[in-house]
């Protein structure tokens, strides 16, 4: 996994990030992980090529959610995901991660161990959930 520094955006990455958030938000939260001390963006890279992101924000030294992640879709179901989760869980000495998600990411985040709450619609017509991890 290699962090990503850089004040300027890679295509790539943006593109990522479009598939975690609408993407009229993708530059305003690609500046946040480039001023915010507290956000860290890590990508894994195939043959030069980036084919994941996975964005942090460190709540304090203990706990830590998952603003963005990301796989291009025909890397999917191949570990990616988790593999960038169980990173952070090594890396850093966090006891809890947590992720905010719609229906179409419960499913990841449960097979990984998080425990799932509905946090009922957010808007209009959109389910989101709660996900916990407490880190062994």
């Amino acid at each position: 996994m290699k962090e990503i520094t850089s004040a300027l955006a890679n295509p790539t990455i943006k593109k990522l990030l479009s598939y975690a958030t609408l993407e009229e938000k993708v530059n305003e939260e690609y500046k946040k992980y480039a001023c915010l001390p507290s956000r860290k963006l890590y990508s894994i890279e195939v043959n030069g090529e980036t084919i994941s992101c996975i964005g942090v924000e460190f709540l304090n030294s203990k706990r830590a959610v998952i603003k963005h992640i990301a796989v291009l879709p025909r890397e999917r179901g191949k570990g990616i995901g988790s593999s960038m989760i169980r990173f952070l869980c090594k890396n850093y000495d966090i006891h809890s991660i947590f992720a905010e998600t719609d229906i179409e990411a419960v499913n990841f985040y449960s097979k990984f161990g998080f425990q799932i709450t509905s946090l009922g619609e957010e808007y209009h017509g959109v389910e989101r959930f709660l996900c916990k991890f407490k880190v062994k």
